[in-house]
């Protein structure tokens, strides 16, 4: 059996060759240490690489950048009849729009949704047309 080494950070606690001889506190800042240097290291890139694109492409990848910070604006849904936020209950209808408690029934704000259409297109899919034979007499062995 081997015998326990110290800390390589020198903390009084032991080490484990799994964890590079570092004590689990250790081990754990260690990561972080790295972590961080890398994300500098990933900065530093990014600021060389956009120190070489030239001024026009500068000006494109502003304005990507103004439509993507409007596009990650998450959009407040409303009731298409009383323009109420309708927040996280929200109801989507099946006309595609979004209600509020108050009209989420369909006979509430006039839903143009054809439900009945919908129904029979059901039933024609599940329930296929039954022919008998077009044979008479013909005898089934």
């Amino acid at each position: 059996m081997e015998n326990p080494a110290l800390c390589a950070n020198g903390c009084g606690f032991f080490g484990t060759a799994a964890d590079q001889n570092y004590c689990s506190k250790c081990y754990k800042d260690f990561l972080k240490k790295e972590e961080e240097n890398s994300a500098k290291e990933k900065e530093k890139f990014m600021a060389k690489d956009m120190s070489q694109l030239s001024l026009s492409s500068d000006q494109n990848t502003e304005k990507k950048i103004i439509a993507d910070d409007s596009s990650t604006k998450k959009k407040i849904e409303r009731c298409g009849k009383c323009n109420k936020k309708a927040g996280v209950v929200g109801f989507k209808c099946r006309c595609g729009t979004v209600f509020c408690s108050i009209h989420r029934l369909p006979e509430e704000h006039d839903c143009n949704f054809d439900y009945k259409a919908m129904e029979r297109e059901i039933l024609i899919k599940k329930n296929p047309l039954v022919k008998a034979d077009k044979l008479v007499g013909r005898v089934m062995k």
